[in-house]
């Protein structure tokens, strides 16, 4: 029987290479996509659609892959959303939505996942952040949502360790995405040269990385970082 897999944010850039480096690895993918499924999926990849900040949609999602499937074997929370502006141009309303988004939805979706994954005795949490954590000028809403991503992987891999339920966060580093496609040449340049390799990340090798990480037994707890910025929390 395959290993099963749900995947949010699957309609973006590194949520389809994801669903393409997961396949290949002969998992069954369950594509999610907020509010939307993703389009041109082949055929045996499940597309599914889940509002990521309402409790019951989630809930849904997850009720309907374990009755396809029989099983979930890793989650991989991949969804996210900026709301980029100076902390005084910030309105309330895109502040909670973007905590919504990135924070709640990941703790909704753990929460869903790790129900199953206790039953079975096994599962792996994985949470795509970001190096905005470390925070960022522009980024207040961003940067605290991923910010509080690592303090909740670390809590619930001390909570659901004794099911063998694994929960790592990973740090892709700056990727040609739709979330980055609007940068200025400048500002492209500038992330460039962050990176003692003088260059950003490829969505490729990140999907390669977070599939061989699903498939381990004995990491749990961690924050792996993916590009050549040094950080103090990496």
């Amino acid at each position: 029987m395959k290993r099963v897999v749900v995947i949010t944010g699957a309609a973006g850039g590194l949520g389809g290479a994801l669903t393409t480096t997961f396949r290949a690895c002969n998992w069954q993918v369950a594509a999610a996509g907020h509010r939307a499924a993703p389009t041109n999926l082949p055929d045996d990849v499940a597309g599914l659609t889940v509002e990521l900040t309402d409790a019951a949609s989630v809930e849904r999602l997850f009720a309907h892959v374990e009755e396809r499937f029989g099983r979930l074997d890793a989650l991989v929370h991949n969804a996210g959303a900026t709301a980029d502006n100076l902390l005084s141009q910030t309105a309330v309303a895109a502040w909670d939505q973007c905590l919504a988004i990135n924070l709640r939805g990941a703790f909704l979706c753990a929460q869903a996942a790790a129900r199953i994954m206790a039953r079975q005795q096994g599962g792996h949490i994985l949470q795509i952040g970001s190096f905005a954590a470390r925070g960022a000028s522009g980024q207040s809403a961003y940067a605290a949502a991923k910010a509080g991503l690592i303090g909740l992987g670390e809590s619930l891999a001390r909570e659901l360790a004794e099911r063998n339920v694994r929960v790592n966060t990973i740090w892709p580093g700056v990727l040609p995405t739709g979330m980055t496609a609007g940068l200025s040449p400048e500002r492209r340049l500038a992330l460039a040269q962050a990176n003692l390799l003088g260059r950003w990340n490829e969505l490729e090798e990140v999907a390669r990385f977070v599939a061989h990480l699903a498939e381990t037994r004995n990491i749990s707890g961690q924050l792996f970082q993916l590009d050549s910025r040094i950080s103090r929390w990496a």
